[in-house]
């Protein structure tokens, strides 16, 4: 038998002080939880509001134009899209140039919704920004821009 491995508590604190991946896991949570509560009253997630967003776009993107914008892979994208679809608030349809892709538009029922819930997203972002002082929501989004 090999001798336990022992680590010890300050490099598990000097990890919990420094390390990027769990800072913007944290952070990530933590937006997600405001964005969510304050989108909930329209039955919306974080998530699908920035799905339905994306497909605001003068022509209909494809899976992986979205899958790409929202840092997502194919499979996990068209999972998120059905429960949209079911409610009527997107539309997937054969690419008439290429039958093997998938263009996707809001409804607009989906574009309304969207509409509805725009100021809540404009107020939610507004009390974050001013949380950050001093340019630093700039600088925290380009420098979030550099690791994509």
């Amino acid at each position: 038998m090999s001798k336990p491995i022992s680590i010890p508590y300050e490099t598990t604190i000097h990890v919990r002080d420094t390390c990027l991946c769990l800072a913007v896991q944290r952070a990530a949570r933590a937006l997600a939880r405001r964005f969510d509560e304050a989108l909930r009253p329209y039955d919306l997630t974080n998530g699908q509001f920035s799905l339905l967003m994306s497909l605001n776009r003068p022509s209909p993107p494809n899976l992986s134009s979205v899958a790409s914008l929202l840092a997502m892979d194919r499979t996990t994208l068209t999972a998120a899209l059905k429960p949209l679809e079911r409610r009527g608030l997107i539309s997937v349809a054969v690419d008439p140039q290429d039958k093997r892709s998938r263009r996707m538009a809001l409804t607009p029922a989906g574009m309304q919704l969207l509409s509805l819930v725009l100021p809540i997203w404009k107020d939610s972002h507004g009390r974050l920004e001013g949380l950050l002082t001093g340019g630093e929501h700039d600088q925290l989004l380009n420098g979030l821009k550099k690791l994509l």
